[in-house]
């Protein structure tokens, strides 16, 4: 078989894979069948494995005094949104053909796509990703490629609910030994170098109530426009080479009870798109030192990640031509502390939307991909 056969064969052999996921509902906090489904896969692919509750690691180990690499992508989704053309969990090929081909504005055959829940978001690279693994842990190196490289393959659930389970309760007591992390999302094979985190800021301003007509009391709604103009004026003075400034909105505002009783409460809600020179804490320090309003974040743990400096990562995409860019979405990179960069197959606009696909040639595509570029890794390693 030659190696044009070989990766043929992987392609095959990852579509059907992701074909039996998709009909396995697998919402986050509820992956153990689909789990289960390919934890029995690789079992029948014989490549040795772990399930750590509904984690799966695959280690591939060829020289031990070489780094280590991880592929990690996500099993679980979100739930399916309403206005699906097709069943999201057992797609007619036929219709959901026509139904995406009407959307990209151009005929496209069944054979071309894989449609479904999860196919995108993040089925395709987890499929890849196992298909590359595959490739460097089978007996079949081609002209020399693959001798070693160490690699760990990480399936992860609870991604898209940044559950305690996933990756958080992996990183790093049991993936201690990971140098160098590829973290699969639909990004179209380009690599983001860097991810904007996330931090929900609920802030409430407290006044005095009393009566309108009198003019009694102290306006909630005043003490949080002059905060809320604060935070619109804010500029955080560290700027990200790779992301720019840190990006700061107010969403949300909510006050009073009737309209004529002067409000003793106001809430809004701040949404912070962080860079990599600020933690989230910090961040909230300095709002809450400019702010009258009690500031209270939802969650601390959503940082921003990037690739390091010199990284062979960041190396290996350019020498191979691959384009880098800054993610605005959060993923399990925001969970390790190692090198990384993320990039998968698939579009992250068909993400979290009704009649979800991927393409069969985007799928191989990210199979060959990713073995080259892993091959450059160690090259530049």
């Amino acid at each position: 078989m030659t190696e044009k056969e070989y990766i043929q064969s992987l392609t095959d052999e990852s579509v059907a894979l992701l074909k039996e996921m998709i009909a396995v509902p697998s919402p986050s906090f509820s992956e153990d069948a689909v789990c289960t489904l390919i934890c029995n896969w690789l079992t029948d692919k014989q490549i040795n494995h772990e399930r750590i509750g509904n984690n799966i690691i695959a280690e591939h180990i060829a020289d031990p005094a070489r780094p280590t690499l991880m592929l990690c992508a996500h099993i679980d989704t979100v739930a399916p949104c309403e206005g699906y053309g097709f069943n999201p969990y057992t797609p007619d090929y036929e219709i959901a053909a026509k139904v995406i081909g009407e959307g990209l504005g151009r005929h496209c055959r069944p054979d071309e796509i894989v449609a479904g829940l999860g196919s995108n978001d993040d089925g395709a690279s987890a499929v890849a990703m196992i298909a590359a693994h595959r490739y460097f842990c089978g007996l079949r190196p081609f002209r020399g490629r693959g001798h070693g490289c160490n690699l760990t393959l990480v399936l992860t659930c609870e991604e898209e609910r940044s559950g305690k389970d996933g990756m958080t309760s992996l990183w790093p007591m049991r993936l201690s030994q990971i140098d160098y992390a590829i973290v699969g999302e639909p990004t179209g094979m380009k690599a983001a170098t860097s991810e904007r985190g996330l931090l929900v800021i609920d802030a409430t301003a407290h006044g005095i109530s009393g009566h309108a007509a009198r003019n009694e009391g102290k306006n909630a709604i005043y003490i949080a426009l002059e905060d809320i103009e604060k935070i619109r004026n804010h500029k955080f003075s560290k700027v990200s080479p790779r992301m720019g400034e840190v990006n700061i909105n107010v969403t949300q505002i909510n006050a009073g009870t009737a309209h004529n009783v002067i409000p003793d409460r106001c809430d809004f809600v701040i949404d912070i798109r962080p860079t990599e020179q600020y933690t989230n804490e910090e961040i909230l320090q300095e709002l809450q030192s400019i702010c009258k309003s009690e500031l209270k974040p939802r969650n601390l743990t959503n940082r921003s990640s990037a690739t390091f400096a010199d990284s062979p990562l960041q190396k290996a995409a350019e020498s191979l031509g691959i384009g880098t860019f800054s993610s605005p979405t959060t993923s399990d990179w925001m969970r390790i502390t190692c090198d990384a960069v993320k990039m998968g197959p698939g579009d992250s606009s068909r993400s979290h939307r009704r009649n979800e696909f991927v393409l069969v040639s985007e799928i191989r595509n990210a199979i060959e991909t990713y073995i080259d570029y892993i091959n450059n890794i160690y090259i530049m390693s």
